[in-house]
């Protein structure tokens, strides 16, 4: 008996990296997985062919069960037929892992409006239409009166969490995907749906190139921190079962890591009863942040 068995999984973005990996691990723990990629390139524009297929045959070799689908799950559309993908093959869906997403950085200055909505629209649109409708269809078995124990992964980002130089667009998307975790956690546990968010560090196409350094495999055959099969063991807990009550949470998970991660808590605070001036306002901000915990750095910031 696997972690996951019997559960019906949908991990989009999982033709390469995380997504891939997610959905081997998913299926080595006994689930039948739905294997979503729309087939793109690193910058969101559509490639010769889509790598779904391929991971379903390796899911399949190995013993498990899996489809393929090549929907664009930031439109409606294909976020419904995401759905429909998994209840139409395989009669129910238990655990939703969102992943699907690409980049075009760019400083500020230099980016541009429609890199910044590409980017925005695969990340936080396509996170949101697949949970919309993820999430009817379980408002619907708990309302006639079926079990639910569904569970949704997001992927967040520490560009998310702390900004990242030159990616301003994806680390708006992904801290938009933390308050998009926060707020369906919250609506959706009446439905026996538990939301969460990781924020990986792993070797993908998306940061083998802009963190090649400290993404490089070792050379002596040592642990790979960096390999994204690293990453996969807690989102197979987070997607199964074994996760019950955890709900509304954000881990950064990288190598053999997992921090739970405390989110926006009041830190120092004064209040004076009565408005400030601004320059009341001014001194009593500094004397605050004299006694705060300083901000971690963006990633590249110097």
């Amino acid at each position: 008996m696997g972690l996951a068995d019997g559960r019906v999984v949908i991990v989009t973005g999982a033709g390469r990296g995380l997504g891939r990996s997610h959905a081997l691990a998913f299926a080595a723990e006994g689930a039948k997985v739905v294997v979503n990629d729309l087939g793109v390139g690193l910058d969101g524009h559509p490639g010769p062919d889509s790598p779904a297929a391929r991971v379903v045959a390796e899911i399949e070799a190995l013993g498990g069960e899996a489809v393929a689908h090549g929907g664009d799950v930031a439109t409606a559309e294909g976020a419904a037929s995401l759905i429909d993908c998994a209840v139409s093959g395989f009669g129910r869906l238990d655990t939703l892992v969102n992943n699907a997403g690409f980049l075009r950085d760019r400083m500020l200055v230099n980016l541009d409006e429609d890199d910044w909505d590409a980017v925005v629209r695969v990340h936080l649109k396509g996170h949101f239409l697949p949970l919309k409708h993820a999430a009817a269809w379980w408002r619907a078995e708990a309302g006639a009166g079926r079990r639910t124990a569904a569970r949704v992964v997001n992927t967040s980002s520490g560009a998310g969490l702390s900004g990242s130089v030159g990616q301003g667009n994806y680390s708006a998307a992904k801290a938009g995907i933390l308050g998009l975790t926060l707020v369906s956690a919250a609506e959706l546990g009446r439905y026996g749906v538990q939301v969460n968010a990781i924020a990986p560090a792993a070797r993908t196409r998306m940061t083998e190139r802009t963190f090649a350094e400290a993404m490089a495999a070792p050379e002596e055959g040592g642990f790979d921190a960096m390999a994204p099969e690293n990453v996969s063991p807690l989102v197979v807990w987070l997607g199964s079962d074994a996760s019950a009550g955890v709900t509304g949470r954000v881990f950064e998970a990288e190598g053999g890591r997992i921090t739970v991660m405390e989110g926006w808590r009041p830190g120092p605070s004064a209040d004076r009863g009565a408005r400030l001036s601004p320059s009341e306002a001014g001194e009593a901000a500094a004397k605050l942040l004299a006694t705060a915990q300083p901000p971690r750095p963006a990633y590249g910031a110097r």
